[in-house]
């Protein structure tokens, strides 16, 4: 009988913030898959070892996806992920593959999920709760009200574009790009709040534009808004 692999969102960092079907998932299956080359460097691991201590004690698939823009590279590692996968669940053991926030949101397990279920096994998704939502939750902001469009975009790839979308910018993984979208931020006329490592360690929350650092992490969430007639300080 086949194994099955499980796509389980931890949430934005906060282990509190795991959903009990995924607490109850991990302790479940004999098998958790990560994509790191080691536990201590990813933050899905760091949260989820929180909620469910005894992950320490399960056989740890670590699949090294190096940050590349090689995609022949990146490719071929999530074959090799994909396979140690596939050898888990060819001996009937469920596995847990970590991702941090929604495993459908940005998320990197959603290519080993593919490359597993076309090897023909089953597969499903946990939802976590997705790092925007947590962030809104932090800052105390509504993310969308009444006709407000909601638009969820990667903080790197054409910002100029997204900013002149209507209603709110979600902007995710601001962190590369940071100083770029401040910039823009800065010289147009915006309300801006933002959730750095939020949910985690560190966690810094931004709630006016003037007070947006000059550097920031690799996990910094901004929410924007075109601004009203109330200026901001």
């Amino acid at each position: 009988m086949k194994g099955i692999l499980y796509g389980i969102g931890t949430g934005p960092g906060d282990p509190e913030d795991m959903t009990l079907k995924a607490v109850r998932i991990l302790r479940q299956c004999p098998v958790t898959a990560i994509p790191r080359k080691a536990p201590q460097t990813c933050a899905s691991y760091v949260t989820a070892v929180k909620a469910v201590p005894e992950l320490r004690e399960k056989e740890l698939i670590c699949i090294d996806v190096p940050m590349t823009k090689d995609r022949g590279e990146i490719r071929r590692k999530y074959r090799e992920g994909a396979e140690r996968i596939a050898a888990c669940l060819r001996k009937g053991q469920d596995v847990a593959l970590l991702t941090l926030g929604d495993a459908t949101v940005y998320a990197s397990d959603m290519y080993l999920l593919r490359l597993v279920k076309d090897m023909g096994f089953g597969v499903e998704i946990v939802n976590g709760v997705p790092s925007f939502c947590s962030a809104a939750a932090r800052l105390q902001v509504s993310l969308g009200e009444r006709e407000e469009q909601i638009h969820i975009l990667p903080g790197s790839y054409e910002i100029e574009e997204g900013l002149k979308l209507p209603g709110v910018k979600v902007l995710m993984k601001t962190g590369r790009s940071y100083g770029k979208v401040r910039e823009l931020l800065m010289s147009g006329d915006y309300q801006v709040q933002m959730a750095e490592n939020c949910g985690m360690e560190g966690e810094k929350l931004y709630r006016t534009r003037k007070e947006l650092p000059e550097q920031a992490g690799y996990y910094s969430l901004m929410i924007v808004r075109d601004k009203k007639e109330q200026r901001d300080t």
